[in-house]
């Protein structure tokens, strides 16, 4: 069981944030919520991942709105979770000085593509020990905490309206309103329980009594819905616990009813505490779910890569209007769940994460040409192709047409993956990308005897192999740099030997990763490029890159320097959290950053513990 740390430490002269990484993930295909191992859920978007928070305390624990279930606040409260094995139910432990209490947190998933679905969170506290004296404070503030809501009691529970949402609380206990918030106050002795569950409503739904709750049917339903569904990993190495607990992380990230597969369930963690550098990630980035894809696909998960596939081939059939007057292409870098264009807006209203400004909603990023895109793109569809159903003529078609104006415009400076804030550039990880996506469709062509211009698509692939050879290869540093001309290093040329645009003994690789072994790596943690030397538009450091360190792992493996590698990889264990999730970044003292979890993240986790394995035998 992973120790959460005391229920009393908040460091960093910010006492009513919970760290980032105090949080476990729940979730039901649709959306998430993230519950601190104080017993509180501190983020949920009732309805979808991108829809306004209900509880946001998070970002804002004053305005945010949050839902507390946990003993008394008293000092010696110990606190530890964990998750129901091999599923994605959390279990928060509370060790008081009378007794031992746990709280099960989860949202019911019956059954995969379950048409009478409901979106529940459910909440059994059960005394295991001695006696527990708890309280439950349930504060919805939604949309994203400017609406207040109004409270009801009804026959079976309460109704929470406000803010375009309804809710339905029910209990086993009695409850109390208090000036829109709910409110209960229980003892419970060894072998008592007591459930709480919120439903998100319909229009005309009226809330449901909870004697119709069978708590124990829904929480064994579940737990057999997780185990069936990660059973069917491929996976059988020396880090199963720690691949398959990503490889979960993934699938919560995952929204069913459309195969959108989204970066990250919350918006504004920041990359450095008190700085700008704070985002939306709770949409569908085509750089993100492309690398998912490829994860869930080398795992054995062929049936969310096919998903994605068509919600993938309805965005490029329907390309919705970016609002922009320049011409970013067939692909847009990001879109929200029902491929629309989600623009960025701040909320000025709340503090921010440790008082980190600004809270976004929606990202500037949709309005930039990231010509990388194409390349991670169409790698994961060539891998679709080979390991899955195999794609249509249509999307063939759609491809085709991308590749086009691809090798029209691959010449143009862009914001690169890193998605700078600065003038735009010839980024070397553009290039690479663009190479690689006409690579890729001259070898699914070839494969499949699909038509297309193959010699003209080898010119134009060949064009750009020399230019990263010839302009973007620095031989007094030894090493490809971040862009033509430039004295920086990006960790993204990692991703060389990973692509096979070189092989990982080409002492021009070998002699890249010295220099960002030496520039860029900070014991076993990669920045993706250095901030102070390489301004990206936006003001502040950030942490190191975890993507990044995952790559670097994969890299040393592939370049045959396996025990270095292995080193790096446990090192990065050590990095998750207490449950084996990551965020985006990771901070001087450890500590997680950004977003989370992140998706990226664990995709790179699973790509470099698979390759390591296979090279360790």
């Amino acid at each position: 069981m992973a120790e959460a740390g005391r229920a009393d430490s908040r460091p960093g002269g910010h006492e009513d944030f919970l760290p980032i990484a105090q949080h476990g993930l729940i979730g039901d295909l649709r959306t998430c919520a993230l519950v601190g191992s104080e017993g509180t859920i501190d983020w949920f978007c009732a309805g979808r991942f991108d829809s306004p928070s209900v509880f946001g305390s998070l970002l804002d624990p004053d305005r945010g709105g949050s839902w507390r279930l946990g003993p008394q606040q008293e000092a010696g409260v110990r606190t530890s979770q964990f998750y129901f094995p091999d599923s994605t139910i959390l279990v928060t432990r509370f060790m008081t000085e009378r007794g031992v209490a746990e709280v099960h947190d989860f949202m019911p998933v019956l059954q995969a593509s379950d048409p009478d679905h409901r979106q529940r969170i459910v909440r059994r506290v059960t005394a295991v020990r001695g006696t527990t004296d708890l309280t439950m404070t349930l504060s919805a503030r939604p949309d994203y905490g400017r609406t207040h809501p109004e409270t009801e009691a009804v026959a079976e529970g309460v109704l929470i309206t406000g803010g375009e949402v309804r809710l339905g609380l029910t209990a086993s206990v009695e409850l109390r309103l208090q000036d829109g918030d709910v409110l209960a106050e229980l003892t419970l002795s060894q072998g008592q329980e007591a459930l709480f569950v919120l439903e998100v409503l319909g229009e005309d739904e009226a809330v449901a009594s909870t004697d119709a709750v069978d708590s124990d049917r829904l929480f064994q339903r579940t737990a057999q819905f997780w185990r069936a569904w990660v059973s069917r990993s491929t996976y059988t190495g020396r880090w199963r616990e720690t691949v398959n607990r990503s490889a979960l992380t993934l699938k919560l990230l995952t929204h069913e009813p459309t195969g959108a597969i989204i970066a990250s369930p919350t918006t504004s963690l920041p990359e450095a505490m008190g700085g700008g550098r704070n985002w939306d990630y709770r949409y569908v980035w085509i750089r993100d779910a492309a690398f998912s894809l490829y994860a869930l696909l080398r795992l054995g998960f062929t049936d969310e890569a096919a998903a994605f596939m068509r919600w993938l081939s309805e965005r490029m059939a329907h390309p919705p209007e970016n609002g922009t007057t320049e011409d970013l292409g067939p692909l847009l870098v990001l879109y929200d769940i029902d491929g629309n264009v989600p623009h960025e807006t701040e909320l000025d209203h709340l503090r921010g994460y440790r008082d980190s400004r600004p809270v976004r909603i929606g990202n500037g990023a949709v309005d930039q040409l990231q010509l990388d895109i194409y390349g991670e793109l169409i790698d994961s569809v060539y891998l679709y192709n080979k390991y899955g159903e195999g794609i249509s003529a249509d999307s063939w078609h759609d491809l085709t047409r991308a590749l086009e104006w691809l090798m029209d415009n691959w010449e143009r400076p862009d914001a690169g993956m890193w998605e700078i804030r600065d003038d735009p550039r010839h980024h070397t990880t553009s290039l690479l990308m663009s190479w690689v996506a006409i690579e890729r469709m001259m070898r699914t062509a070839r494969q499949r005897g699909l038509p297309g211009e193959l010699s003209r698509w080898a010119d134009v692939r060949d064009d750009i192999y020399r230019r990263i050879m010839d302009e973007h290869w620095d031989p007094e540093v030894g090493a490809f740099m971040q862009h033509a001309g430039a004295d920086t290093l990006d960790a993204g040329v990692l991703l060389m030997p990973m692509v096979k645009f070189v092989a990982p003994n080409d002492p021009r690789f070998t002699s890249t990763l010295a220099a960002i072994e030496d520039r860029l790596v900070s014991d076993s943690l990669v920045f993706r490029y250095d901030v102070e030397a390489s301004p990206d538009g936006v003001e502040g450091s950030e942490g190191t890159f975890s993507l990044c360190s995952f790559w670097y792992v994969e890299a040393l493996t592939r370049s045959g320097r396996l025990e270095d590698a292995r080193l790096a990889l446990e090192k990065m264990f050590t990095y998750a959290n207490h449950l084996g999730l990551y965020g985006e970044q990771i901070g001087l003292a450890g500590e997680q950053l950004g977003n989370f979890p992140q998706a990226f993240t664990h995709l790179s986790l699973i790509s470099a513990a698979m390759n390591l394995d296979r090279e360790l035998g």
